[in-house]
């Protein structure tokens, strides 16, 4: 398929795409003056970024101001102040207002910073003016992108500070700062607007986003659907697994589950209705695949690139850690598929799709660019450099096409690169001052500490916790900036307690450190003796309890490897991470579903629910991070807990469902539960683990005897 057939072939769906303007806050087009405006604005953006990420040695808070004021530009100029006012011209005077606001205010910090460390940090007028405006503008710029439920937050978060913080009583009372320090940290320093959120944006992020733009610009993501087809077309219900296949491949461009779910929806889910599947399923499955998007490496949204500065774990490790837990959760996906396939009856559509083959031998070329990326990584490369060198390969990839990418082609995959970024870059440095703010503050420490509390020091309760904060953060706050909250919030409280669980299997197994015994000798005398051998569990954790929490981050150092407690950080951030996703599938607010809903007109709410019973490994992998070896195993550890887990999760959708490759009756479907639930309990005998896969099979062959001739 060319660029030039799927452009048409989405222009002709214009109802699908007037709904799906209805999901989204309505942006100004490419057309008229406005339009010539935002387009070079956006070129202009993209090379000075790319000029910052690779020869630049500008200071990085002038870099950070210099990406707020023109992303703040050019998102006042894409996204009107009202919704619907897309050629109201008055407001468009408003907005190019705002714009050079966001600029003016990025200028006065470079012209003016050195002149403010000259008074000693005393604002004047013109300091105190250029702070609220900068704030300020961040925040209406977010209202127009998220709605009110970020600027919101942050406005209580900073009144917090100088405010009605020394008012409250307890853990969360602040003695306070003064407003001048806080609009100093806020805005003239390195750790509000223009922290590192922002440098994290302006780096990784800027960067792959506009790779993404670059591949899909190229041809890329054609290419990825038409493979997903000749892969999966054939098969029964091959529709399914085509938006399955195809998400995921497409995710490892883009990393945004709204874009897969509009660039592989329109393609999938009218194909998935005419196999024979229920449309709400339909939409339900692309949702659930899109989301599984930003948890596939290479690229996984911006969270990896803020997980990897959260836990100063390279890049590179964290992708190849995630590489599994993505396999595990599309197949999840594709176990729903299959038995809606066999159930619906659905069957293959696609007859006329090249061999697979055929496809890969004219487009191979197109995986050319992620080759080349993760090549890079290896060798050692930075991330923004790879990212850099990428870009380039995917222009030189695209020379060996038909089509290869001319001077206009890559502009306008620099301007449409800086346009996707621009929403993205005004919420991450507007998160940046709530984050200050929790660091300032200590909330984040007091915010675990009471979670761990709550959980009554259940690793369990506490992945409940968060899994909860996380719908409710996910109403109001897009996927990354849950990650960021939640992120700062809680990883400290799962960390602690996955590590814990480490150190209470070390005492068990009697191979404490001698460094490690002797401050569990201040608590307990007698602890020497205890410890020189291997302890009961009950035992353990009772000695444990007796450690005052001061000294559990030092005991925790001084019994575990650097290695494991490096694994424990990485599986908490994955299990925030994973469970921030839920937000794209969870009712009552999951745009991805309602995007789905969209192209395949049926009751959003409804398919929000569908979405959320299909994507149910977004709850179960993370469990497998905190109680198995999933992360940070050795390989065969891995892949045993691989294995047995994806045959647990494909015995609990058969349990969900009441089918398998035919219908299975009340007492199977019991059945069919205990056997997911052995397959994926965490320290079972081997043995009783390949029990429960051996009766997993055969009622798989049951169900398969009881399906008629026609499903097979």
């Amino acid at each position: 398929m060319t660029r030039d057939a799927s452009d048409k072939s989405m222009a002709t769906d214009q109802e699908t795409l007037e709904q799906l303007k209805q999901l989204e806050l309505t942006q100004r087009g490419a057309e008229g003056l406005v339009g010539k405006a935002i387009y070079w604005l956006g070129i202009a953006l993209a090379l000075s970024h790319i000029y910052f990420n690779t020869l630049g040695t500008m200071s990085e808070l002038w870099v950070s101001a210099i990406h707020f004021g023109g992303f703040g530009l050019l998102c006042a100029l894409m996204v009107p102040m009202k919704r619907g006012a897309v050629h109201a011209k008055g407001l468009l005077l408003l907005d190019v207002l705002v714009g050079l606001v966001a600029v003016a205010t990025a200028a006065y910090l470079i012209l003016f910073e050195n002149s403010l460390y000259e008074r000693g940090v005393h604002f004047i007028g013109s300091d105190w003016f250029a702070a609220f405006l900068a704030i300020g503008v961040a925040l209406e710029l977010t209202r127009r992108t998220t709605g009110w439920f970020i600027p919101v937050l942050i406005l209580v978060a900073l009144t917090y500070v100088f405010w009605w913080g020394k008012y409250l009583g307890g853990v969360f009372n602040f003695p306070g700062l003064s407003l001048e320090t806080l609009l100093f940290r806020s805005y003239f320093s390195g750790e509000g607007m223009f922290g590192s959120i922002a440098r994290i944006s302006w780096t990784f992020v800027f960067m792959f986003i506009l790779f993404g733009a670059f591949l899909v610009k190229s041809g890329a993501g054609d290419f990825i659907v038409q493979l997903s087809r000749s892969a999966a077309g054939r098969m029964v219900g091959g529709p399914g697994f085509v938006a399955v296949f195809g998400s995921g491949l497409m995710g490892s461009v883009s990393g945004s589950s709204v874009a897969n779910t509009v660039s592989t929806g329109v393609i999938t889910i009218p194909l998935m209705r005419k196999a024979g599947f229920p449309a709400k399923f339909a939409a339900g499955v692309e949702a659930a695949a899109s989301t599984g998007g930003q948890l596939m490496p290479p690229v996984m949204g911006a969270g990896a690139f803020i997980m990897a500065s959260y836990t100063q774990i390279p890049y590179l490790e964290i992708i190849a850690y995630a590489a599994l837990p993505a396999l595990m959760y599309f197949l999840s996906v594709g176990f729903f598929v299959r038995i809606e396939a066999k159930r619906s009856h659905a069957h293959a559509v696609e007859d006329n799709v090249p061999p697979l083959g055929v496809v890969f031998k004219e487009g191979w070329h197109y995986l050319l660019p992620l080759v080349v990326l993760v090549a890079l990584l290896i060798y050692g490369f930075t991330p923004t450099y790879a990212a850099g060198l990428s870009i380039l390969s995917v222009i030189a990839a695209s020379w060996l096409s038909s089509q290869p990418m001319g001077f206009r082609d890559i502009l306008d995959a620099l301007a449409q690169g800086a346009k996707n970024m621009a929403t993205t870059a005004v919420l991450l440095i507007s998160i940046g001052l709530i984050v200050n703010v929790i660091a300032t503050t200590g909330v984040g420490n007091t915010f675990s500490l009471m979670v761990s509390s709550w959980a009554g020091g259940s690793l369990l309760i506490t992945i409940i916790l968060v899994a909860l904060a996380s719908l409710v953060l996910g109403m109001g706050l897009p996927v990354t900036a849950s990650y960021i909250v939640l992120g700062t919030l809680s990883a400290p409280a799962l960390y602690g307690l996955i590590s814990e669980a480490h150190l209470l299997q070390l005492m068990m197994d009697g191979g404490l450190p001698e460094a490690a015994r002797s401050i569990f000798m201040l608590a307990d005398p007698a602890a020497a003796t205890k410890l020189a051998e291997p302890m009961a569990r009950g035992d353990a954790e009772v000695l444990l309890s007796m450690i005052p929490g001061d000294f559990k981050s030092t005991l925790l150092e001084q019994a575990l490897d650097p290695a494991v407690l490096s694994m424990a950080l990485l599986s908490a951030h994955m299990i925030i991470f994973w469970l921030s996703q839920d937000s794209n599938v969870t009712p009552p607010v999951c745009l991805t579903a309602f995007a789905a809903a969209a192209i395949a007109k049926t009751p959003p709410m409804a398919t929000g629910v569908t979405a959320w019973k299909i994507a149910k490994g977004l709850y179960i992998v993370p469990l497998l991070f905190a109680y198995t070896g999933l992360i940070g195993g050795t390989l065969t550890e891995m892949l045993t807990v691989f294995v047995f887990g994806v045959l647990g999760i494909y015995a609990l959708a058969g349990a969900m469902e009441g089918y398998l490759e035919g219908p299975i009756n009340w007492l199977f479907r019991l059945l069919a539960l205990l056997t997911g639930v052995v397959l994926l309990w965490p320290d079972l005998p081997l043995v009783l683990k390949l029990v429960g896969a051996a009766v997993f099979i055969v009622l798989f062959w049951y169900s398969r005897r009881q399906a008629e001739p026609a499903t097979a």
